[in-house]
């Protein structure tokens, strides 16, 4: 049976363009291409999760303009419960301008429009659809002050809650947290949420497991090219990136936790749910954009199939 996983958080419409390197300060350049693609981290981890078969159901805010029209007929069209997505009057969609260069590197400027809009109400709203999951995914695109209230309701009604902590946010307050089953933040964020250097294998396992004393139940720290670390009470379980040849990482790590979801909440142990996220990943840099690079399940198990023998 499929795992049902609740998402609580943005969306965006991602404005891409290619560049043949990224400008510097008061430089304009020309760009080679420009498309639009649906994005926001909320989102795309929705969508990573939903083609791999979870159910998903996502409480967000669009826009009432075109583009909040556009987001919510794409997600329906993934199959994702729309049931708790809600127009926010009178203002505009979230939108993402991201510069991509010929390595397919990037950088983003995100303005978080009705994403800003989503509050603790709307959560409650949707409570007795979220007690029915077996999962709660969230980031740190829409207010703290929702995303502290989600991991509360998560606690009393007792289903596991992951939050993503990106984009890193310097005002996040790690006592707000305590009860969160699963956090999972790359090294950068994890060296501004502790303080704590990140720069070797036993900096990062150190600074992970700090956070216990927060009362954050686990800690998968992604490594980008590197893989994962996986911190728990038991140890540290490194996971290993799946080598491609890279078209666009944007996105990748949106995949990457959209799959452990998916993976962790159809009952995997944690160590094999992220070997698959990581191969998920790996996929999805190989094309471009973000959702639009997410395979389905049938496309992933036609990858792994190909990493075994290769």
């Amino acid at each position: 049976m499929a795992g049902r996983i609740a998402v609580i958080g943005s969306n965006n419409v991602d404005l891409v363009t290619n560049v043949p390197r990224m400008p510097g300060p008061g430089e304009t350049l020309a760009g080679s291409h420009f498309a639009t693609h649906f994005g926001g981290k909320g989102a795309n981890q929705a969508v990573a999760a939903a083609r791999l078969g979870s159910q998903v159901t996502m409480v967000t805010r669009v826009g009432d303009d075109s583009l909040g029209g556009d987001v919510l007929r794409n997600l329906g069209d993934q199959g994702i419960d729309l049931t708790h997505a809600r127009v926010a009057e009178g203002t505009a969609n979230g939108v993402a301008s991201i510069f991509v260069d010929p390595s397919g590197e990037n950088v983003i400027v995100i303005v978080a429009g009705a994403n800003g809009t989503l509050t603790p109400a709307d959560v409650d709203a949707a409570a007795e659809d979220l007690a029915r999951c077996d999962l709660i995914l969230l980031q740190l695109e829409v207010p703290l002050e929702t995303v502290y209230h989600a991991i509360r309701l998560a606690q009393r009604i007792g289903v596991p809650a992951i939050l993503n902590p990106a984009p890193a946010a310097p005002g996040l307050d790690l006592a707000q947290l305590h009860g969160l089953a699963w956090l999972c933040p790359n090294e950068t964020e994890l060296a501004l949420l502790t303080g704590l250097p990140v720069t070797t294998g036993d900096e990062i396992a150190a600074a992970a497991q700090s956070l216990f004393a927060h009362g954050i139940g686990n800690v998968v720290v992604t490594l980008g090219a590197r893989g994962a670390r996986l911190v728990t009470a038991d140890g540290v379980t490194a996971i290993p990136a799946i080598r491609v040849r890279p078209v666009d990482t944007t996105g990748a790590g949106d995949a990457f936790i959209g799959a452990f979801a998916h993976f962790l909440a159809e009952g995997e142990a944690p160590e094999q749910a992220l070997a698959q996220a990581a191969g998920y990943a790996a996929l999805s840099v190989t094309k471009p954009g973000a959702q639009g690079s997410y395979a389905s399940a049938e496309e992933f198990a036609a990858f792994q199939r190909t990493t075994v023998q290769s």
